[in-house]
């Protein structure tokens, strides 16, 4: 099996497969009302829609990285408005985050394993280790979705 195979493995289970963790995103995600997902049951810390906004950030940013785009926050923002807490958004919301999630794995599955060594265009140091391969980048954002599935998990049965 290919590196690039794992990685897309690592995500796909993340998402909506059989990940050892727990439950995938989307089905923790499928019970989630948008009166739900719009809450703050902790002070201070986010709502599942706004996490659900930050990892669809971050999943197109790290599309515009493979492309060759420079490191910098996400387009969208790293923590985008929610807007208007409708049932019709919270579906659109959760579309979008599955829209990215699909185009991110049609990007790494067209990557040529040879690239994930190489460094992305990131202005961080290579040579004192702070640079970052799209190997480094594509695990880190693996971590980060489960990081933040394992959030929205536990917003979710307060």
């Amino acid at each position: 099996m290919s590196e690039i195979i794992r990685i897309i493995d690592q995500f796909e289970r993340e998402h909506d497969g059989d990940p050892w963790h727990g439950s995938p995103l989307s089905a923790i995600l499928d019970a989630v009302t948008a009166a739900d997902a719009a809450l703050r049951p902790l002070p201070g810390s986010h709502s599942i829609w706004e996490l659900v906004l930050h990892m669809t950030s971050w999943k197109k940013e790290v599309r515009r990285r493979l492309s060759g785009g420079a490191a910098a926050l996400p387009e969208d923002g790293e923590w985008p408005d929610v807007g208007d807490p409708t049932e019709k958004c919270w579906a659109a919301a959760k579309s979008r985050l599955d829209d990215a999630h699909r185009q991110l794995m049609t990007d790494i599955r067209a990557t040529p394993e040879s690239r994930l060594y190489e460094p992305t265009n990131d202005p961080r140091d290579l040579q004192t280790g702070a640079g970052v391969t799209f190997y480094q980048l594509l695990h880190g954002l693996v971590q980060h979705d489960v990081y933040h599935s394992g959030q929205i998990a536990l917003l979710a049965k307060r």
